[in-house]
């Protein structure tokens, strides 16, 4: 095991690491502070092993955090580097004189190949603890192996490829079923599939790289000392069994293609980057002599895996000449170069040295890089140590190295979570655009900064290019903050003048109608962005004043439209006599408000289109708030004025319902005025109920007397019950309505009479026509002959009643018959009462010792009783107390005073002073105590509880008193 004095050794050792580039401290103009607190950790940190070989290392490879090594000549070392403290020893049992030349393992770090320099390969697997030698791989000696990332298992390789010294390419599959003495072989087959050459014959297979593409292509790169071979093709379906015998047949009768670099170190070798483990490689580095030749790969190209290509030359001292390079290993950004004495890093982006690593001398010369990709870690190893380096935060200052390079993209991606660093780039990328001209995309880039916000604009001035400048102001305004309201009002004002001066520039000129057009769908496309809404509603009378400066009256309208402002469109429509597009305008939005204020005038000018909009908003509107509009617009009183008034007035009445006093008044008014023949018809229909009419009856009597409507106010009055006036006002109309108003007081026989006899007046005097007196004389059966006699003047002769004396003769004569047929019955009836009573006084009931109360169950001879006809008996105070409750409020104080007064009066006693004192109060006229029990009966016991009316009348009354239904639930509870 190492001592600390040497790993102390090894610290000091290490040279120069790649840092970062920021400042210590610095405070850029974008307005962001970067502070760097402690010394940033090296992206390569290289750590020696704390191992000590018992022999010399001869060869190592690292996989998928499994470790394997060679020691001397015999003996192979497996660690698990999850549990670095369990190591596994093996033997390879050799007893001659063979080396290990190389060692392979496999992606999964399951399958081990161990090449020895006596043309033979060994196989061990991770879960086995036996090296089992490859019987069909015998007489080959393997430079490289192309692993199968797609099919290869912990149990089985899948088809892989092995490239040898000989140049040779052969597919073959390992399994790691052991089985028993007899089992099969690992090496289920070894077949030939291509010879590489270069000019002097076949060269040996110093790489191979085997990956699967989409669509089920397949690419394999080989390598040689100075050649670079592509094989590309598409395998059949189903043909992952047949491995790429099929991706190389298709290059049996012409040669792959391939890059050919003159110089050679006698060897080359070939690393990919993979991002992620089991995902395509995203780049490659082929390690020659002339060089690195550097690339990205591509799989979805169907001609050449290999894009992008450029070859770095070797760092100075480095080459086939000087100190040549031993083996290359690639991340994301950086090659890595193993030489002898020391690695160094290379920047695939700039080509650049950033690391120098130089090792001690003690540890002898390095021997072999290789990288896991499952961890990212790079392992290097001399003879007597390892070495581990630890890539950290590789892409931490690669987007200075693209911003230099005028990638911006690049460079905005790789310092995305840095502010600092960004603002940095989109600066850049700013100025790079405006010195290219590109202004639009420089605003862009600009609005994105910290940048002085006058700088920038004062740039966009000068160089006269507002449209750029409206692109910068525009985006700012969509960055501010809701609380930055002053900034967003001034930009917005900003970018209205703008817009506005460039629209008024270009509108005189035909030449430029097309670039007028579309400066205007950008200001309009301004106007209306969802994102700067908030900011123009606020700013809107200020907009609203610069469309008013420049005369832009089309733009007014359609910023008021946008802002919801239709009081300014239709103020403005009718400013302009435009009064179809304000109601279009009002129809479509709706607002009640916006027609209680415009209907005023849109009335007078399209009084029918606007009722039809009042009418299809129907219920919306509140009719009393349009009242005022009609009344102005119905003053003039033409028929067409007043014909509009009452369509709609009728529509809220007979279709929405309305009940509103104020509009039943306008329509009677409206009525009255233009439309008499309706009049009438209204109030009929409205009934003749004062209750129920939802007119003013006072006001609409007066309007009609007004207007001299004397059919409606006759109506009117019939409503209001004043019958005297309705048949003294039809009297003046037709006789015919007086008779309907003289038959309305149907309960009131005297008054009908009264009206009758009015009528009757009015038709002998005025009319002095005897027939229709007679007529009318028949017409009312309350009316006689004798009633009607004293209007006739006295020169009419008896001829002229001789029909209706007759006829009220037999009607007295006829009335008088009734009366005695009357008579005769009330006499046949009191006979038969007087008879009934005289048997009612001979009844009787029989109460026996254990006769009980109806209603408390107690026997009925202990207290005074009452016995009815129907067989029930009662205690008296039980009666009183069951007959109380359904009596009416005046018979039950009738109740309480009788029962005071008889508690009062003094019980009869023969021969006694208050006997005498009880007959002489009944001799004074008050009321006996024999009388008083009288009336008491009859309050009490005019009939059974039970069988009478009272138990009709209780039969909807509660079982339990509401007022006791609580105190009674609680009871129960």
């Amino acid at each position: 095991m190492a001592s600390i004095l040497d790993e102390y050794e090894d610290s000091l050792s290490r040279s120069a690491v790649l840092q970062p580039g920021c400042p210590s401290v610095g405070i850029p103009h974008s307005g962001y502070v970067n502070a760097q607190l402690e010394k940033e950790v090296p992206i390569f940190t290289r750590q020696r092993i704390d191992f000590t070989p018992s022999e010399r290392i001869t060869s190592l490879v690292v996989s998928c955090n499994q470790l394997c090594m060679s020691l001397g000549k015999d003996t192979l070392l497996r660690i698990d580097l999850g549990k670095a403290n369990e190591p596994n020893h093996m033997e390879l049992g050799r007893k001659d004189d063979a080396k290990v030349h190389k060692m392979f393992l496999d992606p999964t770090g399951s399958h081990l190949l161990i090449a020895l320099s006596s043309t033979e390969v060994l196989y061990v697997n991770r879960n086995g603890q036996k090296v089992r030698p490859l019987a069909r791989w015998k007489g080959q000696l393997v430079e490289s192996v192309g692993w199968n990332k797609a099919l290869g298992t912990e149990s089985s390789t899948g088809p892989i490829l092995v490239g040898t010294a000989q140049g040779q390419i052969f597919e073959a599959e390992l399994s790691a079923s052991e089985g028993g003495l007899f089992g099969p072989a690992p090496d289920l087959y070894f077949r030939p599939l291509y010879v590489l050459n270069e000019e002097g014959g076949p060269a040996p297979v110093c790489s191979l790289e085997a990956e699967r593409g989409p669509e089920g292509r397949g690419f394999v790169i080989a390598t040689t000392r100075q050649r670079l071979f592509q094989f590309i093709g598409r395998a059949a379906e189903g043909a992952e069994a047949q491995g790429f015998s099929g991706l190389f047949a298709a290059y049996t009768d012409h040669p792959p293609p391939f890059r050919e670099f003159p110089s050679s170190l006698g060897y080359s070798e070939l690393a990919f980057y993979t991002p992620k483990l089991r995902s395509a490689p995203r780049a490659f580095a082929w390690m020659m002599g002339d060089g690195v030749l550097y690339g990205s790969l591509d799989c979805g190209r169907p001609d050449s895996l290999l894009s992008e290509e450029r070859v770095w030359e070797y760092p100075e001292g480095v080459g086939p000449g000087a100190s040549p390079p031993l083996a290359i290993v690639l991340t994301q950004f950086h090659f890595l170069l193993l030489l002898a004495d020391r690695v160094e890093a290379v920047c695939t982006l700039t080509g650049q040295v950033v690391l120098r690593d130089h090792f001690l001398e003690k540890f002898g010369p390095l021997k072999h890089m290789v990288k896991d990709s499952s961890t990212g870690h790079l392992w290097a190893h001399t003879e007597r140590a390892v070495f581990r380096y630890q890539v950290q935060r590789e892409a931490r200052d690669v987007w200075r190295t693209y911003l230099d390079m005028n990638r911006f993209d690049l460079a905005k991606e790789y310092c995305r979570e840095r502010p600092d660093c960004l603002d940095t780039v989109l600066a850049r990328e700013a100025d790079f655009c405006f010195r290219q001209h590109r202004y639009l995309e420089s605003a862009r880039c600009y609005a994105l900064t910290q940048s002085y916000f006058e700088e920038i604009a004062l740039k966009f001035l000068e160089a006269h290019q507002e449209e750029a400048l409206a692109e910068f102001l525009q985006r700012k305004l969509a960055s501010l903050k809701p609380a930055e309201r002053t900034q967003a009002t001034l930009l917005t004002a900003w970018l209205t003048e703008l817009y506005l001066s460039r629209l008024g520039a270009l509108q005189g000129d035909p030449e430029a109608l097309n670039l007028y057009r579309e400066t205007r769908e950008r200001f309009r496309a301004f106007l209306s962005s969802p994102r700067h809404k908030e900011w123009l509603f606020a700013s809107r009378a200020s907009i609203h004043e610069l469309l008013a400066s420049h005369g832009d009256t089309e733009h007014m309208v359609y910023f008021a439209v946008i802002m919801q402002d239709y009081e300014r469109v239709v103020a403005y429509h009718c400013q302009h006599e435009a009064y179809e597009e304000a109601l279009a305008v009002l129809a479509r939005h709706r607002d009640p408000q916006l027609f209680y204020k415009f209907s005023p005038i849109l009335i007078r000018h399209i009084p029918r289109q606007l009722v039809d909009a009042w009418i299809e908003l129907g219920s919306r509107l509140d009719a009393r708030q349009l009242i005022p509009a009609l009344v102005n617009y119905s003053q003039g009183g033409e028929a067409q004025q007043v014909s509009q008034a009452i369509r709609y007035m009728e529509f809220c009445v007979n279709v929405l319902g309305e009940t509103d006093q104020a509009i039943h008044n306008y329509l009677l008014s409206l009525y009255a005025r233009g439309q008499p023949a309706s009049l009438l018809a209204y109030l009929e229909q409205a009934g003749a109920s004062p209750h129920r009419v939802h007119y003013d009856l006072k006001y609409a009597l007066r309007l009609c007397a007004e207007h001299g409507h004397h059919h409606a106010c006759v109506h009117v009055y019939k409503v209001l019950e004043l019958y005297e006036e309705a048949v003294d006002l039809a009297l003046q109309v037709d006789v015919d309505l007086a008779k309907q108003c003289a038959d309305l007081p149907e309960e009131d026989e005297e008054l009908r009479k009264k009206l009758w006899l009015k009528i009757a007046r009015h038709v002998v005097q005025e009319e002095e026509d005897v027939q229709t007196a007679m007529a009318c004389l028949a017409s009312c059966p309350l009316l006689k002959i004798e009633d009607v006699l004293p209007f006739f003047p006295d020169f009419v002769t008896i001829d002229h009643f001789k029909e209706a004396i007759c006829s009220s003769l037999k009607a007295y004569n006829h009335h008088i018959q009734e009366l005695q047929r009357e008579m005769e019955e009330a006499t046949a009836s009191a006979q038969r009462i007087r008879r009934d009573l005289q048997e009612l006084r001979g009844r009787y009931g029989t109460v026996e010792p254990q006769d009980k109360c109806a209603t408390c169950d107690f026997p009925l001879l202990n207290r005074p009783f009452y016995l009815f006809l129907c067989g029930h008996m009662f205690h008296a105070d039980c009666l009183l107390q069951a007959v109380r409750p359904g009596l009416p409020a005046y018979k039950q104080a009738r109740l309480e005073e009788l029962q005071r007064k008889l508690g009062a009066a003094l019980p009869p006693a023969k021969g006694s002073a208050r006997a005498k004192e009880a007959e002489g109060g009944a001799a004074t006229g008050g009321p006996s105590r024999e009388q008083l029990k009288a009336d008491l009966d009859e309050l009490v016991a005019a009939e059974c509880v039970y069988c009478g009316e009272l138990m009709i009348r209780s039969i909807d009354r509660p079982f339990i008193d509401p007022q006791r239904y609580e105190e009674e639930h609680l009871s129960w509870l």
